[in-house]
């Protein structure tokens, strides 16, 4: 079922996104991969416009792999996370319990990624420790969606539209919650009457978030 290209009749927006044990030598296959951060935010919707989209709570959580412990010179330089945040982190099934105590006070919400990569690697964590996946709400690829009302031919990468929406970065790029909360901000593009300037240049990107 194709999605909307406006999130009309959701109050909220959950905004997801994860980092993942990587290598660029193809030692951890993709269906190998785990996710080492855990990042969401909570957008509020309900006012809009009278009020923007704004943050209302977050959750952030390091996540302890299992398959390959060991995170490679390749994914500790790509996200700037380190071996030891990862050593004293929960295990996933910790995690997830505690994202699903913070997820139960919020209510009518779409959840959102940069692309399909975070819903499907949760699934795939999910699969891996046998647990439910503790988000059921319905998805919306926020890159494609991006594009698509901006009448842009192109994706772009996370970094790009930002720069195209005329922001800076805010934070660390490939750190889950910087990534989610530069996200969150261009809601307003996607669901909102927010426009792109006629000459703002973007790139289209490899990767769920470059």
């Amino acid at each position: 079922m194709p999605e909307p290209t406006t999130g009309a009749g959701f109050a909220h927006y959950l905004v997801i996104d994860f980092e993942a044990t990587c290598c660029d030598r193809g030692t951890v296959p993709r269906h190998a991969m785990e996710i080492i951060e855990f990042g969401a935010v909570m957008v509020d919707a309900s006012d809009f416009p009278a009020n923007d989209f704004r943050i209302v709570d977050e959750f952030q959580s390091f996540v302890r792999p299992v398959r390959h412990p060991a995170l490679t010179g390749f994914c500790t330089q790509l996200t700037s996370i380190a071996q030891a945040d990862v050593d004293a982190a929960p295990s996933f099934p910790e995690c997830i319990a505690a994202f699903e105590a913070w997820l139960s006070r919020h209510r009518d919400f779409a959840f959102c990624s940069w692309g399909d990569y975070d819903r499907t690697q949760l699934q795939q964590d999910c699969d891996f420790h046998r647990i439910a996946n503790p988000i059921t709400a319905p998805h919306r690829n926020i890159k494609r969606l991006f594009s698509e009302r901006q009448q842009r031919a192109k994706t772009y990468g996370l970094s790009g539209a930002v720069r195209a929406a005329g922001l800076r970065f805010a934070g660390t790029q490939h750190r889950g919650i910087d990534d989610a909360r530069n996200i969150a901000r261009l809601l307003p593009f996607v669901f909102g009457d927010a426009r792109l300037q006629a000459n703002a240049a973007g790139h289209a990107a490899a990767g769920h978030a470059a």
